[in-house]
């Protein structure tokens, strides 16, 4: 229960790592507060906490985000932690491919809402020396071919975390960033399915990781409620590689031992 009676506001909360922080903070002792476009999935993921809310809220929009994110501590009494993870990552796409209209609303989506949660958090984080989540990306910090729009709001999204780090400290607000290689989400799912061999795909992914596997929802959420809670109250400013070793051995990947 390291997170009982703080509350916690987790964008893009109803699916994928979004719901795994949901599901692990819940169980921290946290009340979660989902924000999600998509009213059904987010009700449902909230009936499914204990402590749960839903508030629908298109993260892309500042006035709705500034709104949600006033109401929410105003109505809860404070705001202790705001998880910045609403995202998406589109199909594979060379840059050729790539519109400009296309990279705009992937800076809209993945990093200018990140920018919005951190901004609207702040005024009620600095009254409870609270702290805030960063759902960034392994592509942020090494890049990926065919995602540069993706891989740039990712790095984007590291930046705002030291930079804010910095600003914040005289306040006793951390922030800190989660970059994950591959986790197994509805997401990575459709990303998969939007490739000539959707299965081969995912058996590559799973192979970037020295023991074969991607994570799972939890074990990312599980690294969020670390940073969220008082054990770490001595980090900031830090992106946590939560690869299992893909990084490792400059990215040279697991060699299957011949059968005998």
């Amino acid at each position: 229960m390291k997170l009982k009676d703080k509350v916690v506001i987790i964008t893009g909360g109803a699916k994928g790592i979004g719901f795994g922080c949901a599901s692990v903070f819940d169980r921290h002792g946290a009340t979660v507060v989902i924000l999600d476009k998509d009213e059904t999935a987010g009700a449902d993921a909230a009936q499914q906490l204990q402590r749960g809310h839903f508030r629908a809220c298109d993260v892309t929009d500042h006035a709705a985000m500034h709104s949600v994110i006033d109401s929410t501590a105003d109505t809860l009494g404070q705001l202790d932690c705001i998880v910045n993870n609403a995202g998406w990552h589109p199909p594979a796409m060379s840059i050729d491919d790539t519109s400009v209209e296309d990279f705009d609303a992937q800076v809209r989506l993945n990093l200018t809402s990140t920018f919005m949660g951190c901004k609207y958090a702040l005024p009620h984080l600095r009254k409870t020396r609270g702290s805030i989540v960063i759902i960034a990306s392994f592509a942020g910090e090494l890049g990926q071919p065919m995602a540069s729009a993706y891989s740039a709001t990712k790095a984007g999204q590291l930046g705002l975390t030291r930079s804010l780090a910095s600003e914040c400290a005289a306040d006793n607000v951390r922030i800190n960033a989660i970059s994950p290689s591959n986790v197994d989400t509805p997401l990575m799912r459709q990303w998969a399915a939007s490739l000539p061999n959707p299965q081969s795909a995912l058996d590559a992914v799973c192979d970037t990781q020295p023991t074969g596997r991607m994570a799972s929802i939890e074990e990312i959420g599980e690294i969020g409620a670390f940073l969220a809670s008082d054990e770490a109250s001595f980090i900031t400013g830090q992106s946590i590689l939560a690869d299992l070793g893909a990084s490792l051995a400059y990215g040279v990947k697991r060699i299957e031992r011949a059968a005998t």
